[in-house]
């Protein structure tokens, strides 16, 4: 009969059980799609898993919206700068929201029509933006010709700001219009 020994060295063991420690957490990170949270700042962005959670949302901001999105879509959060996206995320963050965290993601697009904004002679538009079950951002858009986007807080609470192309003449629609 044969008998085997082996010296063993704590140091090693410690060594391979963290390599494989490592290694479990990478495949469990790639499997899971890796995407984490962008630690956002954002003032309100409540879980938001339903139509119905999308329009109480609205309705909370004083927003009346039409039961149903009239559009809805994917959109992606522009990677680089440019002085449009720039002017509309400045226009986020006075609501306390900001996609530069979401930069290169896909998130939704909903289109709800407003029935209540003030003295309205053209359609106006409330547009949330969702990743992952939560507001991110979004605007409110009079189609009138002197027409304005806004962000979400009605304009009584905030000032209202145009969103412009990079030589400064005002847009009629968002940079991340469908």
């Amino acid at each position: 009969m044969m008998v085997m020994t082996a010296k063993v060295n704590i140091r090693k063991i410690i060594l391979i059980l963290t390599a494989v420690a490592g290694i479990v957490l990478a495949l469990i990170l790639l499997l899971q799609g890796g995407a984490e949270e962008p630690a956002a700042a954002t003032l309100a962005s409540p879980a938001i898993s339903d139509n119905d959670s999308r329009v109480q949302f609205l309705t909370g901001m004083g927003w009346d919206v039409a039961a149903s999105p009239m559009e809805s879509g994917q959109v992606r959060i522009p990677e680089e700068d440019s002085p449009v996206f720039d002017r509309y995320n400045a226009l986020q963050k006075s609501n306390g929201y900001d996609l530069t965290p979401y930069a290169g993601k896909t998130v939704m697009r909903y289109v709800y029509k407003v029935s209540n904004y003030p003295d309205a002679t053209e359609p106006v538009y409330a547009t949330v933006l969702v990743w992952k079950d939560k507001i991110i951002g979004g605007d409110i858009t009079d189609t009138s010709p002197k027409g304005i986007v806004q962000g979400l807080v009605p304009a009584k609470k905030q000032s209202q700001a145009p969103v412009a192309d990079a030589v400064g003449n005002e847009l009629e629609e968002s940079p991340l219009a469908g």
